[in-house]
């Protein structure tokens, strides 16, 4: 274990694996939050623009995707207590990720489907195809196999789904490969990412890391087991009924899923009852707030069957889309991500030296003002853009844009001088 850390969050995982996806991910974030500031006026659009689905692309892909990928190949062995599988297949996997997310998002941004989009989606299943690999081989090899791997592979195994498909649709532009127009199954292909992939993987990943960073031997495999059964249900009726049922029977996979965060939050909520941790540090705090952001795009949803209005109905759909990738899931990443690249990086300062004498604890490798500041601004900017894009507000989506880039910005160099940081000497 790490000194003054009861948490187990140990190093079997080469850093060298890990940190490029950080580091990919915190500047993608960058960029995603300064397109948002030039093109501030696409929360006023509809959401299937060049435009709208770079920036969704940018921020599934480039910024949760990846950092979840890289925070998966440290964390997988802890959840398994053994190694992973590969690192060779994690550099595979790193190498078709990052050169094919930004040939996708160029091609989204010309709005053209052609070549290079389909190499850039072949290249993003290449890359996740040999994710989930390692992922499955190294759950496989190991006895130690909970219902945190459960969440994990099941989400991995979503994921690709997600991509293979995204992939058929943008084939499908000049190939007849189903029977519509691939703008038709952009709401099966999109949620099967956001539920199947992130809200898996986040309620998975998440059911441990809170307990074991808030040192609480809160348990209920019980209640997991309904939270992964409920989500899967909730994603499998989804696609049924947008396949061969009416926008009326949606009701059905909210219900699953508010059941399934409901029950999350609560499992969380009991971890903070007994923690021995009383003093929760501000990056948890930000994790907790993202759990109850969840239930924020759900009430969206609810908003959006009830209207017939299909101008509201559009706006709704940016907001929802906006509420998701800049919400809870930016707000967990940001939290999530000094709990644990510090860890990482502090193992490969200080790990063969830590019997030597006193090494400063993780926390210390990054700068707790700037991630103040970053926190500020991205609470600050979401809400001033979520309002902006209610009220049709230039000046309110402009002013939040502008303060989420503040926050990206911030917080990418917070990244760099965690990765920056140098041995220090007895």
């Amino acid at each position: 274990m790490f000194p003054g850390s009861t948490t187990g969050l140990q190093q079997t995982t080469s850093y060298k694996v890990v940190i490029p996806f950080y580091l990919y991910a915190a500047f993608t974030f960058l960029l995603a939050t300064l397109f948002l500031f030039l093109h501030s006026d696409l929360g006023l659009e509809h959401y299937f623009t060049p435009n709208t689905l770079s920036l969704t692309h940018m921020m599934a892909l480039g910024w949760g995707t990846m950092i979840i990928l890289g925070a998966s190949h440290q964390l997988l062995p802890v959840l398994i207590e053994g190694k992973l599988f590969s690192t060779k297949l994690a550099y595979g996997s790193f190498a078709g990720t990052a050169i094919g997310i930004p040939l996708l998002i160029y091609s989204f941004y010309e709005f053209n489907f052609g070549w290079l989009a389909q190499i850039g989606a072949i290249a993003i299943n290449i890359g996740l195809f040999l994710f989930l690999f390692n992922v499955l081989f190294s759950v496989l090899q190991n006895k130690k196999a909970n219902i945190h791997a459960w969440f994990m592979s099941t989400a991995t195994l979503w994921l690709l789904s997600t991509t293979v498909f995204g992939m058929l649709l943008v084939f499908n532009f000049h190939y007849p490969i189903f029977p519509s127009e691939s703008v038709q199954y952009l709401s099966i292909h999109a949620h099967m990412g956001i539920v199947g992939w992130f809200l898996m993987m986040v309620l998975g990943v998440g059911s441990r890391l809170i307990p074991m960073f808030l040192i609480s031997k809160y348990q209920s495999k019980q209640t997991l087991w309904w939270v992964y059964i409920l989500t899967n249900l909730c994603l499998i009726s989804f696609i049924l009924i947008k396949l061969y049922f009416g926008a009326t029977a949606l009701f059905i996979p909210i219900v699953f899923v508010l059941i399934a965060i409901f029950l999350f939050g609560r499992y969380c909520y009991k971890a903070h009852q007994v923690r021995i941790r009383k003093n929760v540090d501000l990056q948890m705090k930000t994790s907790l707030i993202s759990v109850v952001q969840m239930f924020v795009p759900i009430l969206i949803i609810l908003f959006l069957i009830m209207l017939s209005s299909t101008k509201h109905q559009a706006k709704l759909g940016v907001l929802y889309g906006f509420c998701i990738f800049f919400g809870w899931i930016t707000a967990i990443i940001m939290g999530m991500t000094f709990k644990t690249l510090p860890f990482i990086i502090w193992n490969k300062a200080y790990h063969k030296k830590a019997h030597e004498g006193k090494t400063p604890p993780p926390k210390d490798l990054f700068s707790d003002s700037l991630y103040y500041t970053s926190l500020v601004s991205y609470i600050t900017g979401f809400i001033t853009y979520a309002l902006g894009i209610i009220f049709s507000n230039d000046l309110a989506t402009k002013g939040g844009a502008a303060l989420l880039v503040l926050s990206a910005t911030f917080y990418t160099i917070n990244v760099m001088i965690v990765f920056l940081h140098k041995p220090q000497k007895k």
